[in-house]
């Protein structure tokens, strides 16, 4: 099972550059792992594609569905006093937005404080620097 941020999510609903290669790691692992506020975070992608013109209605809503149907299958970490204390951490540590903190956070906590030992896939150069420093593997992705 590997990490997923919210970055890495977003390609396997809509097709972007990145798309095969990221299916490919899928499926060579489809139990996913997630943070709590993924879910939001990949709407949130994909309404701003929608409102750019990115998306149309009907491939907008195509992406939707499929988004709900990788929230019924993946493995959240939850919202934890935890999550939020390494979060703040982090925060104070590298030059992370607020999401990709709890992102780093829950990926943390969920690899029982021992980064190594949990492979983390995105494509948010940020959050792969801070994950890199913090000892998380990262997925290699083929670029498309």
């Amino acid at each position: 099972m590997k990490f997923w941020d919210a970055s890495a999510i977003v390609p396997l609903l809509v097709a972007e550059p990145m798309t095969p290669a990221l299916q490919a790691l899928a499926a060579s692992d489809p139990e996913m792992l997630v943070w709590w506020g993924s879910e939001v975070e990949c709407g949130s992608a994909l309404a701003r594609l929608e409102r750019a013109g990115a998306l149309n209605v009907r491939t907008a809503a195509l992406a939707f569905v499929r988004l709900e149907q990788f929230a019924d299958a993946w493995h959240e970490v939850e919202p934890s006093d935890i999550v939020r204390e390494n979060a703040l951490r982090f925060l104070r540590v590298h030059p992370l937005r607020v999401a990709d903190a709890l992102q780093l956070a829950a990926a943390f906590v969920a690899a029982e404080h021992r980064p190594p030992s949990l492979l983390m896939v995105t494509l948010d150069e940020r959050l792969a620097d801070a994950a890199l420093k913090e000892g998380f593997p990262l997925a290699e992705i083929a670029s498309g």
